[in-house]
């Protein structure tokens, strides 16, 4: 099996490269990093730089990697050091908007474009993309949060087209919206404090509650929102 964690040296990408090295130990494991290369895994993971705002960089990558069985995208943003998700109307400014658009939605649509040659050759494809509740429209009843929101309904509805797209021309392949909960990482850290204990997973439990959701995917659930637990999400 070949596989490709995009946004391996983040929170959940790392505990995902952990936790597949220990279910699938002669998995051939590729994961990229963004400016800081891991060096406590160093051997059993094939590291690619790789800035996943630039089609450049994700093709000359896809031109290298022409096979694999999974590729899961854990590449987010939620907020930068001086901006984060906003109370209102008034607080949207739109450099920030098309920021989180750049990294929660277009890595994906780059990603699905270059490598679908190579999940084609795969007879148990799966491609995966960690979204967020938050991104359900139907589900949203506090408002706020406009650039977060906005971007991950945007990569909702791109992976749901893509679904029914790859029905047709790749059946065997599997994608799949995943909600995480919310994770002990950076992404959520100025969030917290209004977390119950029981609700803020480490990235661990998340790696180790998704990956048999990945792993026993069938090709009926293709365009499925689905959470850490497995429960079926609303668009």
């Amino acid at each position: 099996m070949k596989i490709l964690i995009v946004g391996g040296n983040g929170g959940i990408g790392q505990a995902m490269v952990k936790q597949i090295q220990v279910a699938y130990p002669a998995a051939t494991l590729h994961a990229t990093y963004r400016q800081n290369r891991p060096t406590d895994m160093q051997g059993v993971v094939n590291w690619h730089p790789l800035d996943v705002t630039s089609e450049v960089e994700i093709k000359q990558l896809s031109e290298q990697l022409t096979e694999l069985d999974w590729i899961i995208n854990c590449i987010g943003i939620l907020h930068t050091q001086d901006k984060g998700p906003e109370k209102n109307l008034q607080s949207v400014d739109i450099d920030f908007l098309q920021h989180n658009i750049s990294l929660n939605m277009l890595p994906s649509v780059m990603l699905a474009k270059h490598f679908s040659h190579a999940l084609k050759q795969s007879v148990s494809a799966r491609f995966i993309v960690i979204s967020a509740k938050v991104g359900s429209i139907s589900d949203n009843r506090l408002g706020g949060w406009y650039s977060y929101r906005a971007s991950k309904a945007a990569l909702n509805m791109f992976l749901k087209t893509l679904s029914i797209e790859w029905q047709r021309t790749m059946k065997h392949c599997v994608v799949l919206a995943l909600h995480p909960g919310t994770t002990d990482t950076p992404l959520s850290k100025p969030f917290q404090q209004s977390v119950p204990k029981d609700k803020l997973f480490t990235p661990q439990y998340v790696a180790n509650c998704l990956l048999p959701i990945i792993a026993n995917a069938t090709p009926a659930q293709t365009g499925s929102f689905l959470a850490y637990d497995g429960a079926l999400l609303p668009w």
